[in-house]
């Protein structure tokens, strides 16, 4: 395994935070300024998707001390990658510009990773809005069928929210990092499906907290879920089987006559088709067997 120099000041976790940011100039500050009142104090990094309103000149004026890396074009979700690839810690928490970390969670989190050699992701636990009301996903990640190994950081997992995310570096970047064919949202099935791949584990670590309070900035509804469907097909089309391909395109086309926005996500997934062409391998037995725990629990949920 590769070793990555430590830049923190000594006493302090070994986490890096990568905040990825696109025209939330307000948003930002306000995350920025919580992860500046961290106890941790861990380093921060800001990759600024092409933004437009004066984001980065702000930034670059209110904190100094955080490193400002401005893309001359939007890369969505892989601008994370290159925040990554500038940190110098051997762990890196992601905050989206309206989310930031609890104190205490990135110390919590580099504990987990040192004690488990094996421990690739930390999905952490997600508090939203003003209340700090629970993400739903926190119960589904903790009710999580998968079998847990003994000696595991908490309940194992194939998914997680990116703004809720602390990864091992090496493991990060040996899986590729986000994917430029999925681009944004729904980014971290096709990682966590890699990182997995790879033997790496996924966990749900309770004790690691972070803040989400979601930006009004956002695409229109419809938008939003053209989108998701077409990224949720591209993952399916990048790693699953055949079988599986036909029958989720299958039933995302038949939905065309009641829903127009799944023809249309079917149809923008066509597009990128010559990248999942070239992207495309399977997944292996084990992490196929998982999957399909997790869609028969599903099923039997219903």
């Amino acid at each position: 395994m590769s070793h990555v120099a430590d830049d923190t000041e000594p006493g302090a976790a070994p986490v890096t935070v990568v905040v990825a940011t696109r025209n939330r100039r307000e948003e930002l500050l306000r995350t920025l300024e919580r992860l500046r009142d961290l106890p941790e104090r861990p380093p921060v990094i800001v990759v600024d998707n092409a933004s437009s309103d004066g984001s980065p000149e702000q930034v670059r004026r209110r904190f100094p001390e955080a490193v400002l890396i401005r893309l001359a074009h939007n890369l969505g979700a892989p601008a994370r990658n290159v925040g990554v690839l500038a940190a110098r810690t051997p762990y890196v928490a992601f905050s989206d510009d309206d989310s930031w970390w609890e104190p205490g969670a990135l110390r919590a989190a580099a504990r987990a990773f040192g004690a488990h050699p094996s421990l690739g992701l930390i999905a952490a636990r997600v508090l939203v809005g003003d209340e700090g009301v629970s993400d739903p996903l926190n119960a589904v990640l903790a009710g999580s069928p998968l079998p847990r190994r003994e000696g595991q950081a908490g309940p194992p997992v194939l998914g997680f929210l990116a703004c809720g995310s602390v990864v091992r570096r090496e493991a990060f970047l040996a899986a590729g990092g986000f994917s430029p064919v999925i681009f944004f949202p729904g980014e971290e099935q096709l990682l966590a499906y890699d990182m997995a791949a790879l033997g790496w584990d996924l966990c749900y670590v309770p004790d690691v907290v972070a803040v989400h309070r979601p930006s009004l900035q956002r695409a229109p509804k419809a938008s939003r879920r053209r989108i998701q469907a077409r990224n949720a097909l591209l993952t399916v089309w990048l790693r699953r089987p055949l079988g599986v391909v036909l029958r989720e395109t299958a039933r995302l086309a038949a939905r065309t006559p009641r829903d127009p926005v799944a023809g249309q996500a079917v149809l923008a997934a066509l597009l990128r088709l010559p990248l999942v062409v070239a992207g495309r391998r399977r997944l292996p037995e084990r992490v196929e067997d998982a999957l399909g725990l997790l869609a028969s629990d599903r099923s039997a949920s219903r």
